[in-house]
């Protein structure tokens, strides 16, 4: 009889880590990094819950670093096996966990000056450039709709999850004693009304299934609405002059945006001089999405074109990178007619800070949140209206326009989880809702219910045999 037990993204959305045990083996699904509140990332620096020398094999569903983000950790302290996951994955991988490494080096150097001066002892960096580079050996890359085998006993089938480049629902099949059992990890499913990616693939079997519920208790704002508020903001600035910031993650909404600006340029909209992406990873992991244009959705992939150089830079030809700290800092001296797209998304660092202490004081300049500002962060300030913007010891005053469009989101809003779910055959599986606060899950909870699914939310730690 196997046994899973839930070790991370039970009691929020980050930390993503499931133990699954077999006769014959044990492997770990996901290795997330804790993100957010203080006392949440530091759960980071904890020893892993299980014996690492036993492990034998690690899968992942995506890049992201709540999913990925301590697998150099897991290498560091001693794992030295395969780690499964989709080709694009293992290319985002390098970009993602290198500057993940790199924030884990400045956050210590930080943190030791201030302890100096304390004469408190010094800390260590979570994980080192050394230690990525151990975990990318460690990848092994495959692809969609596969089904291979990883130890004895366990086969994983990688299903396009349609959140970001290379994001997959996770196909695992346990056999044991001549009986195969399903697991099934929905990952973080896609919305279907974003841009690029295909919507997530149908899966109809499983004895037991892993559900997110991020937005289990709301759906998303309509798209149509979206798009259109969007074109209205870009054809105002153009009028009044003004340049437009939009600080973007690197990962999906980058790239989400510069195809809706491409779109707005192929309709005669867009009367912007230059659309510049000023983010050396985005352009990275831009540059990765080009690779992969055959996991796009039909209707995209036909916009873009057919051609081997067909690209975001074709379909919006007023792009441009902007990769050395000199190119970044010249975009200041632009008064009018640019749009900048710059981490980071929150605005909690990156290069898009420093475009806010050159415009975000003019009257004509526009501000565009498109992602999500958790509570505390400087987005977050200025989509409540924040008339101060604090940055490098400086306060800037806020005379931009802010808009928050809240419909570009990579996550399935509430009815797209439960349709999705609607396609599991009877007898249901045995369903367990993670990645989602509390209010998330229960809401998820009764509407599942419902619809006739006894839904469970487990504890940290908690384990269950099938």
């Amino acid at each position: 009889m196997a046994k899973l037990t839930f070790h991370g993204a039970i009691e929020g959305v980050t930390g993503s880590s499931y133990l699954l045990e077999t006769a014959t083996a044990k492997i770990l699904l996901e290795c997330g990094l804790y993100q957010g509140r203080r006392e949440e990332e530091k759960q980071n620096d904890n020893a892993f819950p299980f014996n690492i020398g036993e492990l034998d094999a690690v899968v992942l569903s995506h890049g992201h670093l709540d999913h990925s983000g301590r697998l150099p950790k897991l290498s560091a302290d001693g794992y030295k096996g395969p780690i499964y996951m989709t080709n694009p994955t293992a290319e985002l991988l390098e970009v993602l966990l290198k500057d993940s490494a790199s924030l884990q080096r400045s956050d210590a150097e930080w943190e030791n000056k201030r302890r100096r001066r304390s004469g408190k002892d010094l800390i260590e960096p979570l994980y080192t450039a050394e230690d990525v580079e151990e975990t990318l050996t460690q990848c092994v890359g495959n692809c969609y709709g596969k089904r291979i085998s990883i130890v004895e006993g366990v086969d994983v089938c990688f299903r396009d999850a349609g959140h970001i480049l290379g994001s997959s629902i996770v196909e695992m099949f346990i056999t044991e004693g001549g009986t195969e059992k399903k697991l099934v990890f929905s990952g973080d499913l896609g919305n279907s009304y974003a841009a690029l990616l295909s919507d997530p693939e149908v899966v109809e079997e499983a004895d037991v299934l892993l559900l997110e519920s991020t937005y289990g208790d709301r759906n998303h704002r309509p798209m149509d609405e979206t798009l259109e508020e969007f074109e209205d903001i870009i054809v105002e600035a153009s009028k009044n002059g003004g340049n437009i910031l939009i600080p973007s993650f690197a990962v999906g909404r980058t790239q989400e945006i510069i195809f809706r600006l491409g779109q707005l340029y192929q309709k005669g909209k867009l009367k912007q001089q230059a659309v510049f992406l000023d983010s050396p990873m985005a352009i990275a992991v831009t540059e990765i999405y080009h690779r992969y244009q055959n996991v796009y959705n039909t209707e995209d992939a036909a916009a873009l074109g057919q051609s081997k150089k067909s690209s975001l830079h074709t379909f919006l030809p007023v792009l441009r990178y902007s990769t050395s700290t000199a190119e970044s800092m010249a975009l200041n001296r632009i008064e009018s007619g640019a749009i900048i797209i710059a981490g980071s998304g929150m605005c909690t660092g990156g290069r898009i800070r420093h475009h806010f202490k050159h415009n975000l004081w003019k009257r004509n300049a526009h501000v565009i949140i498109v992602g999500y500002q958790a509570n505390g962060t400087p987005g977050r300030a200025l989509v409540d209206g924040s008339t101060v913007f604090r940055t490098g010891g400086e306060e800037i005053f806020v005379r931009a326009a802010i808009h928050t469009l809240g419909g570009f989101s990579a996550h399935a809003g509430q009815s797209q989880l439960l349709d999705w779910v609607s396609n599991f055959k009877k007898p249901h599986p045995r369903l367990f809702l993670v990645h989602g606060e509390n209010n998330a899950k229960i809401a998820l909870q009764k509407h599942l219910a419902s619809a006739g699914w006894s839904a469970e939310i487990p504890t940290k730690n908690q384990s269950i045999s099938f």
